[in-house]
């Protein structure tokens, strides 16, 4: 492992804006963006997946050693990643650092405390909502309708018993009211971190933060707590990016980490434009299938941030293809060629997916050591067929050399083919269509269904003028519908939107579809009880 300033050194950063955590992790002031808005932007690849099985994908290594691989053929390149929650480390997908010899470290640090982000992130949720109550205990100044408080507190951890429960019990001056958790990472004020272009945006979008309605039904704001500079206060140093570095010893930055699922799934502005002055190529990931994550980084952060990205690598395995096909998980070791020939429309839905926002795609095959000959056969002639540039990677084996297929194909995407990235849908239009539109083009729905109270809601954020904002659809990412257990590619079924929520300081609405959960819960046996196995004291990155 290099000391933090060696690896700031190889991408430029001068030492006097380099905030070491220890000898191996640091946070990059802002400051420099001064230095570095001269410098022209490199180019932005995403890497998206299929939709995710329990076989595995590997989105995050495949970004990592691309990465890596695209170094390692000279080309300098910067990845720029979410952080990890620790809901899913102790949960079931484990740590979100990469794998094999793919990795970002210190990776146990990254999963777990990392420089604090997670900690500043849920004491200002909490703050925010204990000062929301503290007015209503105190004479309610404000009017608070205690049945109307729409800010929710938060933990970073799966905790299902969290979904619903009774604050304020035994107060003299506040009548007890049922109450939701949700995880940190799924938060407005996650959200806001992430599309925060600067310091003074995040302290106007928190000051837009509506947090409850009067009695007399009028919105109450953030601002009017006059809490905003306790706010920063907490989250200064959380809005700097930070700084590690791969296996192999190249510059990573990480920033921001919302689920994809729930909120929009993007790492932060602030992190990916100082990267793009920093590197000629910049590998960035959104969360889950391109359905979820990369249909939010389109819409959404580029939106937001004017950035335009230009290609997109599509991850697949022949494993997770063939689960899609209907072969049993235990059996994917076993050849079937069938199976994946039914489970490949997945990915070519994906592929789609990408396209329909302009941005020239390319297929990574994860390969496995059980993907057999004929299996692999098909998987290429497939793509070859239907004129889709592909590359094979073993970068978890293999590390920067399993990955240089893959980095020079997408140099040559990137050398030859035009971007011509535009949003999937006009932010002006209604609600209603934007959530359509998304759900038919991107998801496959044949309709959208609403439940009474989703339709009051609708009415009500567009009378309060939140109609011409983009949408945050909050969806199983385990299917292209809002039923978790549906798997492969599936036509004529109907979206139900349950409820709608508003993040005006996010400035988004976001639509709740079929089950969906705010606050994850936790496994028959969570990954916090198999680490039972591994002493304590033993670095799990070492």
């Amino acid at each position: 492992m290099k000391n933090i300033f060696e690896i700031a050194k190889r991408i430029n950063i001068d030492e006097k804006f380099v905030i070491p955590f220890g000898y191996d992790k640091a946070k990059i002031s802002l400051d420099i963006n001064e230095q570095l808005k001269s410098r022209p932007d490199g180019k932005l690849v995403l890497v998206t997946a299929i939709t995710p099985t329990k076989a595995g994908e590997g989105k995050t290594t495949t970004s990592i050693g691309l990465s890596d691989g695209l170094n390692y053929i000279g080309v300098p390149s910067l990845v720029a990643l979410r952080e990890p929650s620790l809901g899913p480390v102790f949960g079931i997908k484990g740590g979100a650092t990469g794998g094999g010899k793919a990795l970002v470290i210190p990776t146990e640090d990254i999963n777990l405390h990392f420089t604090g982000d997670m900690h500043a992130l849920t004491s200002s949720i909490n703050l925010i909502a204990a000062c929301i109550d503290n007015s209503i205990f105190q004479d309610n100044p404000l009017n608070i309708n205690p049945k109307k408080v729409l800010w929710k507190r938060a933990l970073d951890m799966n905790d299902r018993a969290l979904r619903s429960v009774t604050i304020s019990q035994g107060e003299t001056k506040s009548d007890p009211r049922q109450e939701e958790f949700v995880i940190t990472v799924a938060s407005e004020l996650m959200a806001i971190l992430c599309l925060a272009k600067d310091a003074e945006d995040f302290m106007a979008r928190i000051n837009n933060i509506m947090v409850a309605y009067t009695f007399d039904n009028e919105p109450v704001f953030l601002r009017q707590l006059r809490v905003s500079h306790a706010v920063m206060k907490l989250m200064v140093t959380a809005l700097l990016p930070n700084l590690v570095q791969t296996l192999e010893g190249n510059p990573a930055i990480i920033h921001g980490g919302p689920f994809a699922n729930i909120a929009h799934g993007c790492n932060s502005i602030i992190a990916t434009k100082m990267a793009l002055k920093l590197a000629p190529v910049v590998i960035t990931e959104a969360g889950f299938g391109a359905d979820l994550g990369a249909e939010k980084f389109f819409d959404i952060k580029c939106r937001v941030a004017d950035l335009k990205p230009d290609a997109g690598v599509v991850v697949a395995t022949i494993r997770a293809l063939k689960m899609h096909g209907g072969q049993p998980f235990e059996e994917l070791t076993v050849e079937n060629v069938d199976a994946l020939k039914k489970g490949i429309a997945n990915l070519k839905k994906h592929i789609e997916n990408v396209e329909k926002f302009g941005v020239p795609a390319i297929v990574c095959i994860n390969s496995f050591a059980s993907d057999s000959e004929a299996e692999t056969a098909f998987i290429t002639k497939w793509c070859a067929d239907n004129g889709y540039d592909y590359a094979y990677c073993t970068a978890f084996a293999d590390g920067a050399k399993g990955a240089v297929e893959l980095a020079k194909r997408v140099m040559e995407i990137l050398d030859t083919k035009q971007s011509n990235y535009r949003p999937l849908y006009d932010v002006a239009l209604p609600i209603k269509d934007k959530v359509s539109i998304i759900c038919k083009e991107i998801y496959g729905a044949k309709d959208v269904l609403y439940t009474s109270e989703a339709e009051q809601q609708i009415e009500d954020f567009t009378n309060l003028g939140f109609g011409r904002t983009p949408v945050c659809i909050a969806k199983t990412p385990l299917s292209l519908s809002d039923n978790p257990k549906v798997l492969g590619t599936p036509t004529d079924f109907v979206v139900t939107i349950r409820e709608v929520r508003l993040s005006a300081g996010a400035n988004f609405i976001v639509p709740l579809t079929g089950a969906v959960m705010t606050m994850p819960g936790l496994p028959k046996v969570p990954a916090a009880v198999k680490m039972e196995d591994v002493p304590y004291d033993q670095k799990l990155d070492h």
